[in-house]
């Protein structure tokens, strides 16, 4: 039989490489999860809670602050990116090296090596992130185990290339319908072409000029695209019916209710009959003036960015909780089918957290 253990004395670079090799994909995470499970609970200073594939371990040494550790352990379909292959240069490459199983060694490298934190640490590692919110892992702790996430401030180890990005963009996807009345192709104008009347959303979408507010310092670029479109039931027959999809990735400072009312308004006159909300992900607004989002920004240094794209923060900040991402992994490396990470920054990354939990 294979080896299916994690070994947490390893380097958090090597770890990294030993995660990427346990294929993850969203909906199949539960071998990997009895793994993160069966090495945490070798540790005694840890309490370790478990529901469904979501993993939760905790210190309990009476410290005045929390700290969240979160991160996700699915990944994206394979692209013939696996196993893992380490380069002389010190690249890691293979599917989830950036998104996110850097981050998540970072985690486990932190739950083992440092028993006796200044605060006292939670760390999540949760399924089902790179999929739909309503599977998502750590929505069903939120919502069945409230008590498990208490705390005062997280950081989502999600790809950030080293630097603290702050906040994250909210993502509505939306269906557009238009309607038309079936005919045969071959006597077009007795009928209304459907896919015709999409022919505004288009063109309204090729014309829209997106936001770049500025929130706390950061600037954020929200955008208005058009993802998927179709229509038609045969070769020979005038369709009667055509849906446009279109994401739109919007600044924290809308509201969930904003962003469907803006969609509705930028769509009025474009002839869309039904607007359907498909998926939907509120934003989190940055918080970096937080007291603890300021000490961790002075202790690991650099220039906080936006988060351009959505990640859980947005759950933390829902529970009242601010939280920033931190993770190893280029953000713009993730899903692409060369994903990779620079083993310097997983253990750079791993450094400085150690510092700012042991300082």
């Amino acid at each position: 039989m294979p080896d299916t253990s994690l070994d947490l004395t390893l380097d958090a670079a090597t770890l990294t490489a030993r995660l990427v090799d346990f294929p993850s994909v969203s909906g199949t995470e539960k071998p990997l999860a009895d793994a993160i499970e069966t090495a945490l609970r070798a540790l005694p200073h840890l309490t370790v809670d478990r529901y469904g594939n979501n993993v939760i371990a905790r210190t309990d040494l009476g410290r005045a602050e929390r700290v969240i550790l979160a991160g996700h352990i699915d990944t994206v379909p394979i692209a013939d990116n696996l196993p893992s292959r380490l380069d002389d240069d010190g690249v890691l490459w293979g599917c989830g090296t950036c998104d996110m199983k850097s981050g998540v060694a970072v985690q486990l490298r932190i739950a083992a090596t440092v028993p006796a934190p200044n605060r006292d640490l939670t760390f999540v590692f949760y399924d089902n992130e790179e999929v739909e919110a309503e599977r998502n892992g750590l929505r069903h702790v939120a919502e069945a185990r409230p008590e498990w996430l208490q705390g005062d401030f997280a950081v989502l180890l999600e790809p950030s290339d080293g630097e603290v990005e702050g906040g994250c963009q909210g993502t509505l996807r939306m269906l557009l319908k238009t309607t038309g009345e079936r005919a045969h192709s071959a006597r077009g104008w007795m009928g209304s072409n459907a896919i015709h009347a999409a022919a505004p959303i288009l063109a309204r979408l090729a014309s829209y000029e997106p936001r770049r507010p500025v929130i706390d310092g950061l600037e954020y670029r929200e955008g208005l695209n058009a993802v998927r479109i179709g229509g038609g039931v045969a070769g020979n027959v005038i369709p009667d019916e055509c849906v446009v999809t279109v994401n739109f990735r919007y600044a924290p400072d809308r509201t969930e209710e904003e962003a469907i009312a803006h969609v509705h308004e930028v769509f009025a006159d474009c002839g869309v009959t039904e607007f359907v909300v498909d998926d939907h992900s509120g934003g989190a607004l940055p918080g970096l003036s937080h007291p603890a989002a300021a000490a961790f920004i002075e202790a690991v240094g650099g220039t906080p960015r936006p988060k351009y794209g959505w990640t859980d923060v947005s759950r933390f900040s829902a529970l009242g909780i601010p939280a920033v991402n931190y993770g190893p992994g280029n953000p713009h490396l993730a899903h692409k089918r060369d994903e990779r990470v620079e083993t310097a920054k997983i253990l750079a990354g791993e450094e400085r957290l150690r510092n700012w939990l042991t300082a």
